[in-house]
């Protein structure tokens, strides 16, 4: 297997870790079992993608991923309006920021994978791809160093870090 090929899978590998972590996290939010779908099903999409690169051409995986892809393209437009009119401040200090910025890393991610189906990544998107699988990872370290930041957040974010 090329380079290119195994670190697509690790990367797939990543964000299947990303999105089951933060599905995880979700078990003290007041609306967790919409969000914890909303990250389980692309953890699972991915995992089967680190397993199987070929698999983002099965009709079935590609209609979950389209059909996901556009709810939370919905949901991105709604919280960014939501932010728009009511956000005080840094949206990252809000919670529906935070939301906001899952639904981009999802809908970015599925977009990646998707269009993996035809052409296997390589030069500028695979590098997106890098970047994009070790951004949430860094933000959460950077959240966690910066106990400032989170003193604004509700208590049922505050705990699960």
């Amino acid at each position: 297997m090329a380079m290119a090929g195994r670190l697509w899978r690790v990367c797939n590998l990543l964000m299947a870790a990303f999105f089951g972590l933060a599905a995880a996290v979700q078990v003290n939010d007041p609306d967790a079992g919409l969000w914890t779908v909303v990250y389980l099903v692309p953890a699972a999409l991915t995992l089967l993608v680190s397993i199987n690169p070929s698999i983002t051409g099965n009709g079935v995986w590609r209609s979950l991923c389209d059909l996901h892809s556009a709810g939370c393209i919905v949901g991105t437009v709604a919280l960014a309006c939501s932010l728009f009119a009511y956000a005080q401040g840094n949206i990252l200090h809000e919670e529906e920021g935070r939301e906001l910025f899952g639904l981009v890393i999802i809908a970015v991610w599925m977009r990646l994978c998707r269009c993996s189906a035809k052409n296997p990544l390589a030069g500028f998107r695979l590098t997106a791809a890098v970047v994009v699988a070790l951004f949430p990872f860094v933000s959460w370290l950077y959240i966690y160093v910066n106990k400032e930041m989170r003193e604004s957040w509700p208590t049922h974010c505050k705990t699960v870090i």
